[in-house]
């Protein structure tokens, strides 16, 4: 890269700038993966800079045409994209599956598979069709669309097993009082290998994540601080899924759109090499916050000084990285055997950030 990042860790690099601009210098297929939520197309701006619906399409294709490039060949592309409606009626948008289609259609992707991420603490909205007229459900799913350069993307979905559920495991101790190997009605033929241990279940494309952090030391340092935390961040469990899946340690995972960093935050976690790209200095400067659990407020304070310069390339010193395998065991039994994933096959962990960013 020949810009200077705004801070560095040992595996990752965080750059302050227009993220077409940052693309282009990076070399031709060098990124494993790029997981990324721009941001959407909302009938009311935001603060970080949506775009407008009809605009939408031709605005992120340019993203899509560089991230294709930078792309190895067996590598992913991972995009997070909510719903809308349409203006002042109670319709649906199309935008997120006409960028589908331009991104297949016009780009050369594939579409390995549709994902959709169900948010189950999301709040009712829009409030004009869901609280007031009551005459549409709360929308609570993202679509979120992985992309490949070729047929055969990198990827091991046994990185990913959910736990069996408890009348699995029965199954599986006893599978003779349980079923008979046969052929279906369905057509599927159930063999007696159906009983055996994997060491999971296969989890679905359907991903129950609710986003509820409200405490991280990410957002309890921007207020203490006096600094604006990102209003659109995802869960760090749902960059944690792809990345554990559809990569390997030491390789490149990049977000466009970085926001707050949980994508570069979650990998640096997973032991892979990340770079994030942010368009707003102020938002990348307090996702330093989520590397500097630990550290003195004094010492906090002034690493932010330092990172008022957007060229300050600054080397985050020894510092924990981990991610919280806990903080949703609230959730129902269903939602809990979906998420445990994320702890037992996902490869939860840690990783401490040594002082040597070379």
């Amino acid at each position: 890269m020949q810009s200077k990042p705004l801070y560095r860790t040992a595996k990752g690099q965080a750059y302050v700038g227009d993220s077409l601009a940052l693309l282009a210098e990076l070399p031709s297929n060098s990124i494993d993966l790029v997981m990324t939520s721009p941001p959407f197309a909302l009938r009311r701006q935001k603060s970080y800079g949506n775009v407008e619906e009809t605009e939408y399409v031709e605005w992120i294709k340019p993203f899509g045409q560089e991230v294709f490039r930078v792309l190895k060949e067996s590598g992913s592309f991972v995009l997070d994209l909510g719903g809308t409606y349409r203006s002042g009626i109670p319709s649906r948008s199309l935008y997120n599956f006409r960028v589908l289609l331009a991104f297949c259609d016009e780009i050369g992707f594939h579409l390995a598979e549709d994902f959709y991420w169900f948010n189950p603490a999301k709040l009712p909205s829009p409030i004009e069709w869901v609280n007031k007229r009551k005459i549409r459900a709360k929308d609570s799913v993202n679509t979120v669309w992985w992309f490949s350069k070729t047929e055969f993307p990198k990827a091991d979905v046994r990185k990913v097993l959910a736990p069996y559920s408890d009348r699995m495991k029965k199954l599986i101790r006893d599978p003779e009082s349980f079923y008979t190997p046969k052929k279906r009605p369905s057509g599927h033929d159930i063999s007696a290998s159906f009983g055996k241990d994997n060491g999971g279940a296969i989890p679905s494309n359907l991903l129950s994540i609710p986003n509820t952090d409200s405490n991280s030391s990410y957002l309890r340092l921007c207020k203490e601080l006096g600094t604006e935390s990102h209003p659109a961040r995802f869960p760090a469990e749902l960059p944690a899924f792809f990345i554990k899946m559809l990569t390997d340690e030491e390789d490149v995972v990049l977000d466009i759109f970085g926001g707050s960093n949980t994508t570069g935050f979650t990998a640096e976690a997973l032991k892979r090499k990340w770079m994030t790209f942010e368009i707003s200095r102020e938002y990348l400067a307090s996702s330093a916050f989520r590397f500097l659990e630990g550290q003195s407020s004094d010492t906090i304070k002034r690493v932010l000084a330092t990172l008022s310069d957007p060229h300050a390339d600054y080397c985050i010193g020894e510092a924990l990285c981990a991610l919280d395998t806990n903080k949703n065991a609230t959730i129902s039994d269903e939602s809990h055997a979906q998420l445990a994933l994320f702890a037992a096959g996902a490869g939860y962990g840690s990783a401490r950030i040594q002082r040597n960013c070379e």
